[in-house]
């Protein structure tokens, strides 16, 4: 079976700056490679076909780097965004989708089988499967527990919470697309919230491996670190 995937590259990285004044965040090095070729290498790897990349600032950077793909022995195409439209409303561009297809974001570091991700969805007949990953977040702040009189009846100093956080990586079914509309500024969330609000039933699937979105200083700077010491993990 052909895999396709749309990958969505059309952000300007504000989180990032000052590194992405030049480059692109898709272009952001992590060890020798882009974090997109990573991407691109990791998709190969796990039997997809197609990329079309989906592009709008500082599209040319990207569209020079990677070509058609002939360098990883992969077919990539692009898709130009002239206005910034969110995460989902790029798909609406895109007029040769298959069935089912998966789209992510391009700035992920991750370790996540996307082979398999792509034959659960599938084999389920999902509308749309969120792959998420457990992330902690911890308070800056002691917290207090107040009650309806204002008694303190509790106190927990910087605790620790547990979420589910999307990866940024999901399968789509082509069957979501009715609920996204033309050109217009339309992302997962709002897209996540017409499905519900439709009676339909987006699926989530844990990765209990690696993650990491490289949209802030911070995360990059731990993504480069932390890519050195594993590279065999994430680069076939």
């Amino acid at each position: 079976m052909s895999k396709r995937a749309i990958i969505l590259a059309g952000g300007k990285g504000t989180r990032l700056r000052p590194y992405t004044v030049v480059l692109p965040k898709p272009l952001m090095p992590i060890g020798d490679y882009p974090i997109l070729e990573v991407i691109i290498r990791q998709l190969k790897e796990y039997g997809f076909t197609r990329i079309t990349i989906a592009v709008n600032h500082q599209a040319e950077i990207i569209k020079a780097f990677f070509g058609n793909g002939s360098k990883w022995n992969i077919n990539i195409d692009y898709s130009l965004e002239e206005k910034a439209l969110s995460t989902m409303a790029p798909l609406k561009l895109i007029n040769d989708l298959p069935d089912n297809f998966l789209v992510m974001n391009g700035d992920i570091l991750t370790d996540l089988d996307f082979g398999q991700f792509y034959e659960n969805h599938s084999k389920n007949n999902n509308i749309f499967t969120i792959s998420s990953y457990q992330r902690e977040v911890k308070s800056e702040f002691g917290v207090l527990d107040v009650s309806d009189d204002h008694t303190l009846y509790g106190f927990r100093e910087k605790p620790i919470s547990t979420y589910d956080v999307s990866m940024g990586i999901y399968m789509v079914s082509k069957k979501a697309l009715k609920y996204i509309p033309e050109d217009t500024f339309y992302g997962f969330d709002h897209l996540m919230l017409d499905l519900m609000k439709n009676k339909e039933k987006p699926k989530v699937e844990r990765c209990n491996g690696y993650w990491l979105d490289i949209g802030r200083p911070d995360d990059y700077l731990q993504a480069i670190e932390e890519f050195d010491k594993m590279q065999s993990k994430f680069v076939p």
